[in-house]
């Protein structure tokens, strides 16, 4: 028998009794609200100025390529932050609100919160939230609720809830003006100014919401210097959801002779009414119909000012988390609940299955995590939600249709964990995308697009009518209708496949 030396023994046991006691890690969710993957310096947008964000890529692992599914009504963020909540997929967290609304405890404790609180956390949660579950028993300490739309002046509440539904876009503009939408008409329109506290939005309270949000998250970071207990704390930003407002010294910051029209820009998109993206949408009538470059520049310099004053908080934030002795023992993610066309396609809302809608930024930095990596593999945004459950050492329960992305970081995995994206909106859109290309389907008109990522990222050339494409066609679309039933997609697209395959 062989004998080790007792002073060996002896360390070999507080070793492995220190890895026993570590406390598990911090896990801090910035979540930004309308953010779209293009709105970040450091991936590729030379016009905006996103300083902090930048130091997210340098000092982490960037995912390039995470999506939104979509969303089964006009507010995609409900689909978005149900999803993540819930770890279910988009129909089945549809599904999933029924329980929440009739207040089941056993839904309510199959919640991110709730799973990060069984195994020690002290959760926290301020900012939008916008979703069926009980908020105050999901997460231990609610500081804030913010609304899922963001409200304006008070006419203009008042205003849209008592003649929205019978007053057509043709009136905006005419007579009586909601403040704040279709807009601006000219340059000389200068009804609307997003530095305006009067026009309320972000500035009702007196203080910019995003401000707000941030002295919630130095609060909670202070209190956790004094704990011991691991912290989960769920930042919910609304910027830059519109009214796109920011200070003076943020809008000055993007001269309109900055700012370029994007390429796919387009005055009017041809089957916005066929996909639900109508000037009856509330994020459509924000802009002119059609679209004129004049509107979609203020509208991007008021996005772009709004995103970097969002940086700047979420840098202070950062600074905080330092100076607390908490970041050598913490994880920080950031996304955004999807993305935004901003004149992309001639639409200006998230209601879409392009690119600027649906694919997001996202960023996870921590003391293992690489730095400055990018992953270009295909992954949802919601993954974040299961990533954290492996940090925190919870094994993930069945029901989590989400997958870690921890080994994709650290470069121990390096396929997707999903061989195709699927994309939904209401009864009006489904997308499938594979091996670099993309097919969307307008069921109404039974319009199909296919586009070349690789070669076409703007998503600009139709591919969909040329002979040379229609077997990819064809498969793809296969393929979207088995992804649909893996889904528990109930809108039937089989009849428009058999006409397709008769052509």
């Amino acid at each position: 028998m062989r004998f080790f030396p007792l002073f060996l023994i002896c360390i070999l046991f507080a070793c492995s009794e220190q890895e026993e006691t570590a406390t598990p890690p911090n896990i801090i969710f910035l979540f930004a609200d309308d953010q779209t993957y293009t709105a970040v310096h450091a991936l590729g947008n030379e016009e905006i100025q996103t300083l902090n964000l930048d130091l997210l890529t340098e000092n982490g692992t960037t995912f390039t390529h995470a999506y939104n599914m979509g969303g089964w009504n006009g507010a995609i963020c409900i689909a978005s932050r149900s999803m993540i909540i819930s770890g279910r997929s988009l129909w089945k967290a549809r599904q999933f609100q029924d329980q929440w609304r009739a207040k089941d405890s056993v839904a309510t404790m199959q919640t991110w919160g709730k799973l990060m609180e069984q195994q020690g956390y002290n959760t926290y949660m301020t900012g939008k939230w916008h979703i069926q579950a009980p908020v105050k028993e999901v997460f231990q300490k609610v500081v804030r609720l913010r609304p899922g739309g963001m409200p304006l002046d008070a006419w203009t509440r008042r205003s849209l809830q008592a003649k929205w539904d019978s007053i057509g876009i043709d009136e905006l503009g005419k007579g009586q003006r909601f403040v704040g939408y279709n807009r601006p008409l000219s340059e000389t329109d200068t009804m609307w100014s997003p530095s305006d506290p009067k026009f309320e939005g972000f500035w009702e309270g007196g203080k910019h919401w995003s401000e707000v949000l941030k002295d919630d998250a130095l609060s909670f970071i202070e209190e956790a210097k004094q704990q011991e207990n691991p912290f989960f704390m769920y930042l919910a930003f609304n910027a830059p959801h519109d009214p796109r407002q920011a200070p003076p010294s943020f809008i000055d910051r993007y001269p309109l002779e900055n700012i370029s029209l994007p390429e796919s820009w387009l005055p009017e998109y041809p089957y916005k009414d066929a996909i639900g993206c109508d000037p009856s949408l509330r994020d459509e009538a924000l802009a002119p119909f059609p679209r004129t470059p004049y509107a979609i520049k203020k509208h991007m310099q008021e996005y772009y000012a709004i995103v970097t004053h969002l940086d700047q908080q979420i840098g202070k934030i950062i600074d905080a988390l330092e100076a607390s002795g908490k970041m050598d023992n913490t994880y920080i993610f950031f996304t955004a609940d999807h993305g935004l066309s901003v004149g992309r396609h001639g639409l200006l809302g998230k209601q879409s299955l392009f690119d600027h809608s649906v694919r997001v930024p996202l960023m996870m930095v921590g003391k293992d995590i690489p730095k400055g990596k990018r992953v270009t593999e295909d992954v949802y945004l919601q993954d974040i939600m299961a990533t954290s459950l492996e940090l925190a050492g919870i094994e993930k329960p069945e029901y989590v249709d989400f997958h870690s992305l921890l080994d994709l970081a650290k470069g121990e995995q390096q396929e997707s964990n999903y061989p195709s994206i699927y994309g939904a909106y209401t009864d009006r859109q489904r997308s499938i995308r594979k091996d670099g290309f993309k097919l969307i389907v307008y069921p109404a008109i039974e319009k199909m697009l296919l586009f070349d990522l690789n070669n076409d990222p703007q998503e600009m050339n139709d591919l969909a009518s040329e002979i040379a494409y229609q077997d990819k066609v064809a498969t793809l679309f296969k393929e979207l209708l088995t992804l649909q039933e893996n889904m528990e997609d109930e809108l039937d697209l089989s009849k428009i496949y058999e006409r397709r395959l008769e052509m």
